[in-house]
């Protein structure tokens, strides 16, 4: 699938505040001559399936920016896109870069077509500066991803389709900023069901920034092109390719996913005599979050439960233990937190070197900076995917050895 994006004006790297490409009206920036071009380019594509949407303006920004022409100018261009060609989507951007779509939640656009209008958005690490490296990641990560929510997140939960048009991240793996940001972006794209677009492919370009050859980090393959930089990293959004939920899938089906953002992995059980481990959210139960705060498998009646720090998370049918009450704590709300059995000690999930789920000490809760709490992150995300629990709930072991002791305590 391709999306059209007028990216800017004057040909060059993109973008500041002051490049004279930021807004109508800019030096470079004719809202006029803008139109004609949306509607010259929707024309040029029209009947071309694979062209499934057009973006209108890149990262509109400057002094210039206001809530007023936005209106006016957005309508004017999406209005022109749709008579030119009434089958492609109509993406359209926030100010600031991008960032802030959240005038929109007061004043909705008003448009003479529906069922094919889209908001895009932007989320980088460096979109909030060094926070991620200076600051305590849990903190970070509830302050960052709150303020996306109330900037433009807040439109999924009001029916809109949300595009995350750009994110990335520096590809090395060595930029700590980056590496916390994306686990806390993979958490709620995943959380939100976000749409998404990859910045970037290329591994280098002929010539950036009156450089000739620049390696791009945040490039899928490496500078000549000849192989992935870091697969690992593309196996971790592969699990934000196919959609949790939305129309036709949740339906029917509803359920909770145990997501773990480090990995891209879900919470699965191979079998009731096994440990719980990560592996591939399709292969994943679907879980139950109660009231109650107990996590159950969905047509069972067994539960998540801590048992001694450092050792296997255990499935059991003894729910109303304390050790069987799972709260979501810290800023970020991603550490999954309970009672040892003996009710002694507050643990948290973790993932130990064979991706086996175990409770350890909570860690990097607040204040410390330069801990890094990213295997004890864990996401309920709604999901509609079919799930692999079955709905038989006691046959699989012996009633008496259920009751007595917890499952996988041994």
């Amino acid at each position: 699938m391709v999306i059209l994006d007028n990216h800017i004006t004057q040909p060059g790297w993109c973008c500041s505040g002051s490049d004279g490409n930021g807004f109508f009206g800019d030096q470079y920036f004719d809202p006029n001559l803008w139109t004609t071009g949306l509607t010259k380019m929707a024309t040029l594509f029209r009947g071309v399936t694979n062209v499934v949407g057009m973006s209108l303006r890149n990262e509109l920004r400057g002094p210039k920016q206001n809530v007023d022409d936005w209106y006016r100018y957005m309508v004017q261009g999406a209005e022109a896109v749709h008579a030119a060609n009434p089958d492609v989507l109509v993406i359209l951007s926030g100010l600031n870069f991008d960032k802030d779509l959240s005038f929109l939640a007061k004043r909705p656009v008003s448009l003479t077509f529906t069922g094919k209008l889209v908001f895009e958005a932007h989320w980088y690490g460096f979109t909030d500066g060094e926070a991620w490296v200076s600051g305590n990641p849990n903190q970070v990560c509830g302050q960052v991803a709150g303020n996306m929510k109330r900037m433009s997140g807040y439109l999924v939960d009001q029916g809109w389709p949300l595009f995350v048009s750009e994110f990335g991240v520096d590809l090395r793996g060595t930029n700590v900023n980056d590496n916390r940001y994306l686990n806390c972006f993979i958490a709620y794209a995943a959380e939100l069901d976000l749409d998404w677009a990859l910045w970037t492919l290329v591994g280098s370009y002929y010539f950036r920034q009156g450089v000739i050859g620049m390696e791009e980090f945040y490039g899928i393959i490496n500078w000549d092109w000849s192989q992935v930089r870091n697969a690992s990293f593309l196996h971790r959004i592969s699990s934000l390719q196919l959609p949790f939920r939305g129309p036709g899938i949740t339906i029917g089906n509803p359920h909770k996913l145990i997501f773990h953002p480090l990995t891209g992995l879900c919470v699965i059980r191979k079998s009731l005599l096994e440990p719980l481990e990560l592996g591939p959210c399709s292969l994943s139960d679907g879980w139950n979050y109660t009231p109650q705060k107990v996590l159950s498998i969905k047509g069972t009646y067994y539960c998540i439960q801590a048992q001694k720090e450092g050792m296997p998370a255990t499935l059991s049918i003894l729910c109303s233990n304390p050790n069987s009450q799972w709260d979501m704590i810290s800023d970020s709300k991603l550490h999954l937190s309970s009672k040892t059995s003996s009710g002694s000690t507050d643990v948290c999930l973790d993932v130990n070197e064979k991706n086996v789920i175990v409770t350890n000490a909570c860690k990097c809760l607040s204040n410390d900076k330069s801990c890094d709490p990213a295997s004890q992150w864990f996401k309920l995300i709604d999901s509609g995917r079919r799930s692999s629990s079955s709905t038989s709930t006691l046959s699989e072991l012996n009633l008496l050895e259920l009751f007595m002791t917890p499952l996988n305590s041994k």
